[in-house]
């Protein structure tokens, strides 16, 4: 005999199926969550491999508070000597966040920069992961190049037809930079605010239909 339908039997059917994707799902984590975590961890490593000097051992993480923000950075050494800060940083481009990792040597040089994640429009603000644009962040001393692109007055080469995402690029730059200042002395002076905060008004998403502002 077939069982008639009620609102009881609807409801006790509905939840029989939602206990079993919900163990499906807590099964399906529970496999997947350490490979996940392993992959998170080697990109991490291979980034920090990127922007640093050569050391030794693992790199040491920390956090530091600078201009009310938490920053996440990473210490390597090398012959019981710190080395070079591997530091994340962002600021907001044309098509979102611009993420990056800034490796800074123990003597404020900016040794490198890999982009963790952007959005950027493909073929313009997304060429901002090659070499033709950011190689000029290798051996940057930022007490000897101004940090803006050319038109603004500074000594970097905007991508072309790019300069929000340009912008943004050299705002984490600076932004890491800040954060490296507070790490090696200890105080804050409100460079990040400067550095990363509210963008220019031109720089904003939606102000306009291009990305060369």
């Amino acid at each position: 005999m077939a069982i008639q339908s009620s609102f009881k039997n609807m409801t006790l059917c509905l939840f029989a199926v939602c206990i079993v994707s919900s163990a499906l799902l807590a099964a399906v984590y529970a496999v997947t969550k350490e490979p996940i975590e392993a992959a998170d961890h080697a990109k991490t490593i291979s980034s920090i491999a990127r922007v640093v000097p050569e050391f030794e051992g693992d790199p040491v993480s920390a956090t530091v508070e600078v201009g009310g923000k938490e920053y996440s950075y990473y210490t390597v050494s090398k012959d019981g000597r710190p080395v070079g800060y591997a530091i994340t940083s962002s600021s907001v481009g044309y098509g979102g966040p611009v993420v990056l990792m800034v490796g800074i040597t123990s003597d404020r040089v900016v040794y490198n920069t890999v982009v963790l994640s952007q959005a950027e429009t493909p073929g313009l603000g997304a060429k901002c992961v090659e070499p033709a644009f950011a190689d000029q962040f290798k051996n940057l001393d930022p007490g000897q190049k101004k940090m803006a692109v050319k038109k603004d007055g500074g000594d970097i080469d905007a991508i072309t037809a790019s300069t929000i995402t340009s912008r943004a690029y050299i705002k984490a730059v600076e932004t890491a930079v800040a954060v490296y200042d507070v790490i090696v002395t200890g105080q804050d002076s409100g460079a990040v605010d400067a550095a990363s905060g509210a963008t220019l008004e031109a720089d904003a998403p939606g102000e306009g239909t291009e990305e060369n502002k």
